[in-house]
């Protein structure tokens, strides 16, 4: 696993440590990072929510964005993220929060003006955090919310008022963005 795009292009990024946490491949975050750009997104303030390894938040920074939170509840993955920015050099623009969804809904500053989400595809209660978190005053008017699921799971049509704007599939993972 590697850093795609930006300041941090080609820098390797470690792996998830043990079971449980399904890192977002090269070719997905190229695909969402291609998207987000063409939809002129602003990158300010970015909240990269089921972190993992902290890859999606990474290429987020990599490619200018100017701050990012991640919020990840598994501690040793708290501290792979924190290698990873390390690694780098991207810690100053960052924060890690061991949390889980539910209380960094609590405990977090908005706005954001990106959420990139990628939840345990089992997660129920995923969707019902999302859409909560998907309103003012945690995240911008006009911020985009990207939600990347299991293609046996139908994205949901609105999460907190913001509409589906498009699907795309690779494999078994699908990612949806949200306006």
């Amino acid at each position: 696993m590697r850093v795609i795009g930006g300041s941090a292009r080609g820098r390797r990024l470690k792996g998830p440590q043990g079971p449980g946490t399904r890192p977002t491949s090269d070719l997905v975050r190229g695909v969402i990072f291609d998207i987000l750009q063409s939809m002129g997104i602003d990158l300010s303030r970015v909240l990269d929510l089921y972190a993992g390894t902290g890859a999606l938040g990474i290429e987020a920074l990599s490619r200018g964005a100017g701050w990012c939170d991640f919020v990840e509840r598994n501690r040793r993955s708290c501290g792979t993220i924190r290698q990873n920015l390390a690694a780098t050099g991207l810690a100053a623009k960052a924060a890690v929060h061991a949390l889980s969804a539910t209380q960094a809904l609590d405990q977090l500053q908005g706005p954001y003006t990106l959420v990139l989400a990628d939840p345990p595809y089992a997660d129920e209660r995923a969707l019902e955090d999302l859409d909560v978190l998907a309103t003012p005053p945690l995240i911008a008017p006009d911020a985009v919310l990207v939600l990347e699921h299991s293609r046996r799971k139908e994205a949901p049509p609105a999460l907190g008022g913001r509409a589906l704007r498009q699907t795309r599939r690779h494999g078994d993972t699908c990612v949806s963005f949200y306006r």
